[in-house]
């Protein structure tokens, strides 16, 4: 890929002398979908698909963009003088936030540079890529420039810039999951304190699969903005009558004591979501830590079956895929993974069950919903790197 990439550089920006390149993967969850932002658990991988980038500092101010996943595009260009988001930056406007974003933290970017990404995530699919794009910006101006940051607070970092330059209010999971990933191992993240610890993921005669529904979907203009606010508002309702930080301090028990305190039925159907899942997650990291996969896998259906019924977030789409995932004789557990809307699901099947697996969902997908799903058998990878 390296020797691909700086021939594409040396096409657009004129030779590879000079370049850097560099790679952050993306993630899927595995549970604890939704948890990010209300104070709960995720548990999370990095890929080892993700986001490859080559760069090279100008001696100016100026910023040149290529992606290989959008030719059609061409160059888009900007500058350190211009860091704000545009519409027509598209794609661009990942790597600008995450420059200003570090300038906001008072590091002064010293000089432009060309840019050039090649992303094996599927666009659309809901396993990060925006947040690849900003762990690998980060790395990059890190590298370039000498700046004292962890990639701790790469992660931090590219989510202000989601939240404050791009407009949506993610939390912290995707970006953390990239920048702090390492092979073979889940991260159970408590994101109330950022406390984490790494979890192996042995999956003896089993595989990852992830389907992508090919429904695209951006997370500005989905409804995740609006379930957040829903949660942000049902936890003020519990708190004029139980004392929390957020909803991930509730237990089950807890939740059902007091959840009268919430005023809307759809407002409590989200914070049981939140609550419940929050709980499924630490049940799901102490069942692989006895491997009991077969616990794990039944938690993360139920994970579905609350995303679908309470959180609302599924869809024809995503429904269809694990739907007909759990019908499959060696599937042990499916899920819906990410925000939702579209984008994809995760899944754990017996090595000996893949090649039908694929087919049987992909055949039933295509024929309901009228178009082919992608299916990926993935491994779990490191964090970011130069390569």
């Amino acid at each position: 890929m390296k020797e691909i990439i700086l021939e594409k550089f040396a096409e657009i920006f004129g030779e590879s002398e000079g370049v850097g390149v560099y790679f952050a993967p993306g993630r899927v969850n595995l549970i604890g979908e939704h948890t990010d932002y209300n104070g709960g658990h995720v548990f999370p991988c990095a890929l080892t698909i993700g986001t490859y980038g080559a760069a090279r500092k100008r001696n100016d101010n100026k910023l040149r963009f290529y992606s290989m996943n959008f030719p059609g595009r061409g160059v888009i260009e900007s500058s350190l003088e211009d860091l704000k988001p545009y519409k027509e930056a598209y794609w661009t406007n990942y790597p600008k936030g995450v420059m200003w974003a570090f300038e906001q933290r008072g590091m002064k970017i010293p000089c432009g540079m060309d840019l050039l990404l090649n992303g094996t995530i599927p666009n659309g699919s809901g396993l990060s890529s925006s947040a690849s794009v900003e762990v690998l910006t980060g790395y990059i101006l890190r590298d370039f420039f000498g700046f004292d940051v962890t990639n701790q607070d790469l992660a931090l970092i590219g989510q202000y810039s989601e939240n404050n330059f791009n407009g949506v209010n993610c939390g912290i999971m995707d970006q953390f999951a990239i920048a702090m990933g390492k092979e073979n191992h889940a991260i159970f993240l408590d994101t109330a304190d950022l406390s984490y610890e790494y979890a192996p993921i042995q999956l003896e005669n089993a595989k990852i699969v992830i389907a992508s529904s090919n429904k695209k979907r951006g997370l500005g203009d989905s409804k995740y903005n609006e379930r957040r606010s829903e949660c942000e508002t049902a936890l003020a309702e519990l708190q004029k009558v139980v004392s929390i930080q957020s909803l991930g301090d509730l237990t089950e028990e807890t939740f059902e004591e007091y959840k009268a305190a919430i005023e809307s039925d759809v407002r409590r159907k989200r914070a049981k979501h939140a609550v419940y899942e929050n709980q499924r997650t630490i049940q799901a990291v102490k069942a692989l830590q006895r491997n009991d996969v077969a616990l794990f896998g039944q938690l993360m259906n139920a994970s579905h079956v609350s995303l679908r019924d309470d959180y609302e977030v599924t869809g024809i789409e995503l429904d269809t895929l694990v739907e007909e995932a759990w019908k499959i004789p060696g599937v042990i557990g499916s899920r819906m993974t990410g925000a939702g809307f579209g984008g994809c699901t995760v899944s754990i099947v017996k090595d000996d069950a893949i090649d039908h697996f694929i087919d049987a969902v992909g055949k039933a997908y295509e024929k309901k919903i009228g178009y082919g799903a992608d299916f990926y058998v993935v491994e779990i990878g490191d964090g970011p790197r130069a390569i």
